[in-house]
């Protein structure tokens, strides 16, 4: 009997033991749950349209296949024709609105709140939007994701962020922290650090670089004479072109004199005559040349990464007539590259010239910002008022959208 007791309290310690694991498990599990999923919302949305067409057809005429330049000609469209345009995503966002924002019925992918750009969000707590798509333009296909992350506390902000739109070749990523000041419940400011990536090379342009790079000649009488190392045509030879020298007569004929002309004309690598003057050549086959040059130059370059200080303000009145947000982000002037090669920078934008970097240069530091406002007043209760701007400026690029208008609402 005393075995018997003995166990049957063992077996009750394990089931008490286990149901007390699963009740901490599943009060762990809301924790979580409610930490980070709660309120979210899983999305997978798409669209299709029909592609560019242009308004009116693109033809070309050509010999007949029996006959010469001079016979009735075949006319053939030569027209552009495009697939259907798309749009297809998925993601997972928890994002909270301003009270002047609108809640869409659904969400596909497409909306822009204000909460990924002002410093401060509605709500403290976490935040976030994972987001990915596919879309195709004209025939071409490309990728976009964006990738936010940020936890608001009552003194401090953490981001991070990803942000890729393959149609622009535009790819950002950043991360920052700062020390949050509320004061007031309207009116915050913050200071940190921000680190951000670009993988082009602002402020670099290649070709222009390597079409200034010079030499010097001394001639007989000491005199120094500079002169470009890669004379423009010179980068027709490095893509397999070749100039032709020729001599052409005609007959003016209305003046009877002869006129001679003297230039060069253009074959490419399998002999076919591609312009028939220098400046012919530089208007239409140079361009892309030009185009190629940079993009294999630019190719070999690292991805850079710098950090710099970042501060910020954020201010929000909202009630039901009247609402005012106003936020802005600076970016000092004081940025450190910690990846990429540091001649290259955006630092030395200013710094190339002939003969390519110039000796003892200075690096030209600068300062980004970002800024918003949106506003709205109702006058009376059919007739409203809003307006709403935004201005980004990073590094060369920079960015301005303005939104505004009157409604009057009839009853």
């Amino acid at each position: 009997m005393y075995h018997k007791t003995k166990t049957m309290k063992k077996i009750l310690l394990i089931v008490l033991a286990f149901v007390y694991s699963i009740n901490a498990d599943a009060q762990l599990f809301k924790k979580i749950y409610d930490g980070v999923f709660k309120y979210s919302s899983i999305y997978a949305a798409g669209n299709t349209s029909n592609s560019f067409e242009t308004p009116r057809k693109d033809y070309f005429v050509r010999p007949p296949a029996d006959g010469n330049l001079y016979d009735v000609p075949q006319v053939v469209d030569v027209t552009e024709y495009f697939p259907n345009d798309y749009r297809i995503g998925f993601g997972i966002r928890k994002l909270a609105r301003f009270g002047y924002e609108n809640k869409p019925n659904f969400y596909n992918g497409t909306e822009n709140n204000i909460a990924l750009s002002a410093p401060t969000a509605a709500v403290k707590g976490l935040e976030y939007l994972f987001h990915y798509e596919k879309e195709r333009q004209r025939g071409d296909e490309f990728e976009n994701s964006r990738y936010f992350i940020r936890h608001t506390g009552k003194y401090h902000i953490i981001k991070a962020e990803q942000r890729q739109a393959g149609n622009v070749g535009f790819k950002y990523q950043s991360a920052e922290a700062r020390l949050r000041l509320p004061i007031g419940n309207k009116l915050s400011i913050s200071a940190g650090a921000i680190y951000r990536t670009h993988e082009q090379a602002f402020g670099y342009n290649p070709i222009e670089i390597w079409l200034n790079e010079t030499e010097t000649f001394t001639d007989s009488d000491g005199n120094e004479i500079e002169f470009p190392s890669n004379p423009w045509y010179s980068l027709g030879y490095e893509y397999g072109y070749t100039d032709v020298f020729y001599e052409e007569t005609s007959t003016n004929p209305i003046t009877g004199e002869e006129e001679t002309r003297y230039d060069w004309y253009w074959v490419d690598e399998e002999g076919r005559r591609v312009a028939d003057s220098d400046i012919e050549f530089r208007n239409t086959v140079f361009g892309d040349l030009m185009l190629d040059f940079n993009n294999r130059a630019w190719d070999l370059l690292d991805p850079f990464g710098e950090i710099a200080p970042i501060v910020g303000f954020d201010f929000y009145h909202y009630s039901n007539n009247f609402w005012l947000h106003a936020y802005g982000n600076l970016i000092l002037p004081h940025h450190k590259y910690l990846k990429g090669d540091v001649d290259f920078s955006y630092l030395n934008r200013n710094n190339w010239g002939k003969g390519g970097l110039k000796r003892d240069s200075e690096p030209e530091q600068w300062q980004d910002m970002q800024g918003g406002v949106m506003f709205g007043w109702k006058l009376w209760k059919t007739i409203g008022l809003f307006a709403e701007a935004e201005y980004v400026k990073f590094w060369d690029r920079e960015i301005f959208n303005t939104n505004f208008g009157i409604n009057l609402t009839l009853k």
